[in-house]
């Protein structure tokens, strides 16, 4: 099994490497100013890139450029980045990387940023790792980073500098925005876009929308139904070893509700999965008690072990063709004991408490509806409460699932 589970690896790897290729009509504007139309090989950036590849066209090879000789370079009617020389301050506003100090240091950068929302006033976006910043320019002056920072006080307190409402309420000052809207936008990019957009609307300017220019599925609900084939042994180190056996693969019922959501960078390749599942396993086996005595005698043994799992994944997506593609994932799985035992027809009988489980899945979907997916489910102990007493459990699931959105 692990040498088939390798295989099918080797050739998903192989698989991937050629669908994420994807070039997109799009542009590049050089240091002279030239705009020079190519393909752009589009992976949704989710940190904003210092360098991209590019083609002339499909039958040209690709090539590589960097920030140093371009401008601007965007995607057409999806995303555009263009290069600035900005004065940044880097500080994170991750939980686990607060600064101690209020202190704002800034450092003259060259970077390409993201361009959110185009008009009058402009809104830019910059990410880097746990870095999440925003800029913005009006009537096309000095682009300027709007200040926000999250620090730790002495007394261990976070303290938030949000000057960036002061600088929007002095730039984007409108008759048709109330003071309010300025005190209570918070530093989120949906927020800032719609405070960007009143204030373009109130100028009369349009504004150029980028984000709503891709398509973003982000949650998918899934009903899934399959065949589980399980099988498990049992072996006690402390008794005879007439009490070490293997129980047959049997064929169970699994059935789930898988809810994704799609990360919203590179291309929505990326998702984060939970699925709570039930799922039941039966069979029996029998051994020989005192044998070639005159008490000799037959034991049978039962295993009725149900099961509700609640697997937390991570899953990726390899593009085939616009309505489909292949996936892999794997997950993590708690799992609940729902009243299941090991009964022993003349000894103690055993209780199943399991505790966790990791999976991974190969799987195919159509058109966003229907997926068909094979999932193994790693070896675990299901007798982790007994110190004698220790199992093999281990599943391979055949599932179809249906999108309901």
């Amino acid at each position: 099994m692990k040498k088939q589970l390798l295989f099918l690896l080797i050739i998903v790897v192989n698989i991937n490497c050629y669908s994420q290729i994807s070039f997109q009509k799009g542009y590049y504007i050089d240091n002279s100013g030239q705009k020079i139309d190519c393909q752009i090989k589009n992976i949704d950036w989710k940190n904003n890139p210092t360098e991209f590849e590019y083609r002339l066209s499909e039958d040209t090879e690709h090539k590589k450029i960097t920030i140093k000789s371009v401008k601007e370079f965007g995607v057409y009617d999806i995303l555009k980045y263009r290069r600035h020389v900005v004065m940044i301050e880097r500080s994170s506003n991750a939980m686990n990387k607060l600064s101690t100090s209020g202190n704002l240091t800034f450092k003259e950068e060259e970077i390409f940023l993201k361009v959110v929302i185009e008009g009058k006033a402009s809104l830019y976006s910059f990410e880097d790792k746990n870095v999440s910043k925003f800029f913005y320019s009006v009537d096309n002056s000095e682009v300027k980073q709007l200040i926000f920072k999250k620090y730790l006080t002495p007394e261990n307190k976070i303290n938030i500098n949000n000057r960036y409402r002061q600088q929007l309420w002095s730039d984007l000052k409108c008759k048709g925005i109330s003071m309010n809207t300025f005190k209570n936008v918070d530093y989120y990019k949906n927020e800032l876009k719609v405070l960007f957009k009143k204030y373009n609307t109130c100028n009369n300017s349009e504004s150029i929308n980028f984000e709503n220019k891709q398509k973003r599925d982000l949650f998918n609900l899934t009903v899934r139904l399959g065949l589980n084939s399980s099988s498990l042994s049992i072996r006690n180190d402390a008794l005879f070893s007439s009490y070490n056996m293997d129980f047959d693969n049997k064929l169970g019922f699994r059935l789930g509700v898988e809810a994704e959501f799609i990360l919203p960078f590179n291309k929505n390749k990326w998702a984060v999965l939970v699925e709570p599942k039930y799922q039941y396993y039966k069979s029996e086996n029998e051994r020989i008690l005192n044998p070639n005595t005159v008490i000799e005698r037959t034991e049978q043994i039962k295993v009725d072990y149900k099961s509700l799992e609640i697997p937390i994944g991570i899953r990726h997506y390899m593009f085939l063709s616009e309505n489909s593609k292949l996936f892999i994932n794997s997950s993590f799985a708690f799992v609940l004991n729902l009243n299941s035992n090991i009964t022993f027809e003349h000894s103690e009988d055993l209780d199943i408490q399991a505790g966790s489980n990791l999976t991974f899945g190969l799987g195919y979907k159509y058109n966003d509806k229907y997926s068909l997916e094979c999932r193994y489910g790693l070896s675990h102990d299901i007798l982790n409460d007994y110190a004698d007493w220790s199992s093999d459990y281990k599943t391979l699931s055949i599932i179809f699932g249906y999108s309901i959105f």
